[in-house]
């Protein structure tokens, strides 16, 4: 329906402007803090259209599903906040005008942190809802055959563990845990294959989400079903 359309937009937007957010350095202080703007201002609309989910997060019973993406969620929120916040401390081009002072060092530490802990979290997010995803695909274009389906697994696994092998390459477990407190960027690199990297890790963690998913799933499957 027209909402869902419009739900799925504004997440492509979302994930489109994250990706585009970890190079920063190679785009330039300005363009980042636009991104970032306009990624704070599209995390709102999609609560905003979510609000119903939010709404209800207080009533009904949890399943370990449940339980895994509201304190996904929740986290989400509280890394997204961080990373606001600090940024707007550290701007010198889009929030200039507030000339905050004497926090720089702290902001710049809880950006960072922010900023990979909000990466990872929100991929792992996406990947619990790849299977609707996958669902839509599939009534709109039709269910593949079954080498259709086999080589869409296989695809699935060779980009998990280029994501796996492009995570380990970009250092990224290091800024997460402030084991480098300063990001590396190779300025003679393509920002396009910069991307494609994070794309890639970002494909390792939707994997994740994916699985993980189906695995509690099936737990809640078992519950019920012992119940009965």
């Amino acid at each position: 329906n027209r909402q869902q359309k419009l739900k799925i937009t504004v997440d492509i937007f979302m994930t489109t402007a994250l990706l585009f957010l970890m190079p920063y350095g190679m785009v330039g202080e300005t363009a980042h803090e636009c991104i970032g703007t306009g990624m704070f201002l599209l995390f709102i609309l999609h609560h905003f259209l979510n609000r119903k989910w939010t709404a209800h997060m207080g009533t009904g019973s949890y399943t370990p599903f449940r339980i895994v993406q509201t304190v996904l969620a929740v986290l989400i929120l509280i890394f997204t906040l961080g990373s606001a916040v600090s940024g707007i401390i550290l701007s010198r081009h889009v929030f200039s005008f507030l000339d905050i002072r004497g926090l720089s060092s702290l902001a710049r530490n809880v950006h960072m942190i922010c900023a990979y802990w909000g990466f990872v979290l929100m991929s792992v997010h996406l990947g619990l809802h790849w299977g609707m995803m996958i669902k839509m695909d599939e009534k709109a274009a039709g269910k593949p055959s079954e080498s259709g389906e086999w080589i869409f697994r296989l695809a699935g696994f060779f980009i998990a563990g280029y994501g796996l092998y492009a995570f380990i390459k970009r250092d990224i477990l290091s800024y997460m845990l402030m084991q480098i407190h300063f990001v590396f960027f190779d300025y003679t690199e393509s920002v396009i294959f910069f991307i494609l990297d994070y794309m890639a890790a970002m494909g390792f963690f939707v994997f994740i989400g994916y699985y993980l998913h189906k695995i509690l799933i099936k737990i809640s499957n078992k519950r019920k079903s012992r119940k009965e």
